[in-house]
């Protein structure tokens, strides 16, 4: 019971980076995204972004080079673009 208190907030922090996470993984992105307007995307990300073409957002955090980061910055625009 004590370590649950104690790593409470933790696990929660886990559990709500999980679930967005999975949520990340099936993202659509558009056949016809510029990647280059997308804010904070670094010349390697746009060049492998542009010329794979990733159907979702899983799929883009599985090219090499594609960081955490890249993908922060793919999920902000695509919220800003559906909002």
């Amino acid at each position: 019971a004590e370590t649950q208190v104690r790593y409470a907030g933790y696990l929660e922090r886990q559990a709500e980076l999980a679930e967005r996470q999975a949520d990340m993984e099936g993202a659509p992105l558009s056949p016809d995204l510029d990647y280059a307007a997308v804010a904070g995307l670094t010349r390697e990300a746009v060049e492998k972004l542009s010329r794979l073409r990733p159907l979702t957002l899983g799929q883009a955090g599985r090219i090499s080079g594609i960081t955490p980061a890249a993908l922060a910055c793919l999920d902000i625009h695509l919220r800003r673009s559906r909002a």
